[in-house]
């Protein structure tokens, strides 16, 4: 809101030789002037996506295991799988998830083509 992120951008983009216009007060600003502003499709975040997952199989070793105590270690894997992740400060799961398809970007302002 500073609009100091936007200042580097433009300072970059015209070093790389683009031609830039940084508007003040970004797009809070644009809207409230009334002018267009084009959306892409907002996107779940990976943190969401890994706490579907994990909280999924998880649940997945539970119920059965009301059946077989065996599919308790399902449930047990992902807590240490958890708490290696916040150890580490690396998840596995996240990395997974992130190369899926629906979370690549082959359009828009993520573009590097």
């Amino acid at each position: 809101k500073s609009g100091n992120r936007g200042k580097q951008a433009c300072e970059k983009l015209e070093a790389a030789g683009v031609h830039v216009v940084n508007v003040e007060g970004g797009t809070q600003a644009w809207e409230a002037a009334g002018l267009p502003v084009v959306r892409g499709k907002k996107a779940m975040s990976l943190e969401r996506q890994v706490r579907i997952a994990a909280g999924a199989i998880v649940l997945t070793g539970v119920l059965p295991s009301l059946y077989n105590e065996h599919f308790i270690w399902l449930s047990g894997f992902v807590g240490a799988g958890l708490m290696f992740a916040g150890i580490t400060d690396t998840c596995a799961m996240g990395m997974l998830i992130a190369k899926m398809p629906w979370n690549q970007c082959e359009t828009g302002s993520c573009s590097t083509k």
